[in-house]
């Protein structure tokens, strides 16, 4: 009976059966009883294999501040679309389809906004942070003028936009999620050395032929992808940690970018775990009912503030240890 109730309407998704099995090999009122639990843990190891992906190339790229930018201007994305279900589609369609239409929209906003801000900056001689503001002033612009419209309707709420809510993770979310996992990697596995080496030395990257604008505009284009069809089940301000926070701890106690590839995605799954664990348990303990993605985001900046004093440690460390080995080798 743990998750049966949510489906007296309608058939359960396919991938909501999977769920229920794995519900009833646990006791009743157990973390991993409840079909929600379940849907929020996939729904953040998924938004975490894609953000810890990417992570290490937007904070060695620099692109903090243009992540920031796309997350927000998904404001704007949701607006247009929201325009465009009122004026075309809300007298034919009901109000639960309001995201099925919207998100392709949001979605081709997204990429064209990162394409954009790279155009402009590329052609006018702005600097980075210059075009990223004005792009981003544009967006949330649009949104503040019709928020008063999107409030009325009462078709989704911009609180839960912004903060996000991994509980409210539906099964097609899930499965969106997860071909997005697959298109990430598989955009990553094409490109990822291209981008190493563009920002290690560009002219160098040139030299060898590769194709060094096309590989930026399509990480902007996935990375406008990543955003804002994660932003749905985490929220703007966890995808905007999740995409930087990691990478810069990492950086902190990483040797190799190797291993701040892997590190990133461990990392992230690490603090997204422990986070919905730590406030499902103070919710159920101790009744302090925690957001979800503020959790996660305050213990991912913690660890990243440990990082800065054991880092060097660690490094140094290991440096060390490499340095005997080497001394006792012998000649």
């Amino acid at each position: 009976m743990h998750g049966l109730v949510l489906f007296m309407d309608a058939p359960p998704h396919w991938l909501d059966q999977l769920i229920i099995l794995f519900n009833n090999q646990f006791p009743e009122s157990s973390f991993f009883s409840f079909i929600w639990n379940v849907r929020a843990l996939l729904a953040l190891i998924l938004v975490s294999i894609c953000c810890g992906s990417v992570g290490s190339l937007v904070v060695g790229g620099r692109m903090a501040f243009f992540s920031d930018a796309l997350a927000h201007c998904a404001f704007a994305g949701v607006s247009i679309g929201f325009l465009l279900f009122e004026a075309f589609l809300a007298p034919y369609r009901p109000a639960g389809e309001f995201w099925t239409w919207v998100t392709p929209v949001m979605v081709v906003f997204g990429m064209l906004i990162g394409a954009g801000i790279a155009l402009v900056r590329a052609r006018s001689g702005l600097a980075s942070d210059t075009v990223i503001g004005v792009f981003f002033a544009a967006a949330i612009g649009l949104a503040a003028l019709i928020r008063k419209l999107i409030v009325s309707r009462n078709l989704f709420s911009l609180e839960d936009f912004l903060f996000g809510d991994p509980m409210l993770a539906t099964a097609d979310d899930l499965v969106a999620l997860g071909a997005l996992v697959v298109v990430t990697l598989g955009i990553l596995a094409a490109i990822y050395n291209h981008l190493l080496l563009a920002s290690f030395n560009n002219s160098l990257a040139l030299s060898r032929r590769v194709p060094v604008r096309l590989a930026n505009y399509a990480f902007i284009v996935l990375l406008a992808l990543i955003v804002n069809l994660c932003l749905r089940s985490v929220g703007v301000l966890l995808i905007n940690a999740l995409l930087i926070v990691p990478a810069a701890t990492g950086v902190n106690v990483c040797r190799n970018l190797r291993q701040l590839f892997w590190f990133t995605i461990s990392f992230c799954m690490f603090v997204s775990m422990m986070g919905l664990w730590g406030s499902w348990e103070l919710g159920t303990r101790c009744r302090v009912e925690l957001g979800i993605p503020g959790a996660i985001v305050l213990l991912s900046v913690g660890l990243f503030v440990l990082s800065l004093f054991l880092g060097p440690l660690w490094k140094n460390r290991r440096t060390a240890r490499a340095q005997d080995r080497l001394a006792k080798t012998p000649a």
